[in-house]
């Protein structure tokens, strides 16, 4: 006998003053949603900062991150 026996063969309860909510609603409520306003702006500034101090003037390409590499 395990610890539900009693329970398992009864019907699933239905409230009978709450209408049944639909799978989008109840989806809905698990959905992301910005808890943090402005952290996007944020992180695209600070990509955009680290993009500027480590690209060239030249080419716009990334420097190389090696410290023993002479090249400018």
């Amino acid at each position: 006998m395990t610890a539900h026996d009693d329970i398992i063969d009864h019907p699933h309860y239905q409230s009978k003053t709450r209408p049944h909510m639909s799978l989008a609603d109840r989806a809905a409520q698990f959905a992301p949603f910005a808890a943090l306003t402005g952290y996007e702006e944020a992180i695209s500034d600070t990509q955009l900062k680290h993009l500027e101090m480590f690209s060239t003037p030249q080419n716009d390409e990334p420097r190389s991150h090696n410290l023993y590499d002479d090249t400018p």
